[in-house]
């Protein structure tokens, strides 16, 4: 009831008469950002440790091999300078970006846990419930 006169209705394309198309490049390197953010979201939005604790993860454990490589060269020859290596500092830069990462993760997992919409279900019909 309603949808009898569903059709097609046929209309007149004309040229542009005035100003530029806004279709471009810019549009639609915009709309691959603007994808790119909502697969993001979708992804991680209710789990933000996924994201943060693996690339946490991965960094510390970089700064923890090269960490392991300096002292077991230094081990290996005592004339070894362990901190005026460039590989020294990048190690302890890793480590610290990795524990920092991993923590952000943590807190936003918590953040996400406690936000008063995580679950919110629409519930349409209760059966077998009385009240």
């Amino acid at each position: 009831a309603g949808f009898r006169k569903i059709g097609e209705k046929v209309v007149e394309h004309r040229a542009r008469k005035y100003g530029v198309t806004k279709f471009g490049w810019e549009r639609f390197i915009n709309g691959f950002l603007d994808l790119m953010t909502i697969t993001f979201l979708n992804k991680f939005g209710k789990r933000p440790m996924h994201f943060f604790g693996l690339y946490g993860t991965l960094s510390f454990m970089l700064g923890f091999a090269t960490s392991v490589y300096l002292v077991v060269s230094k081990l290996i020859d005592k004339e070894f300078s362990l901190t005026n290596r460039p590989f020294f500092y990048m190690a302890l830069t890793f480590m610290i970006i990795g524990v920092q990462l991993f923590v952000t993760g943590f807190i936003a997992e918590l953040v996400t846990r406690n936000a008063a919409e995580r679950n919110v279900y629409l519930i349409e019909d209760t059966l077998g419930i009385e009240g």
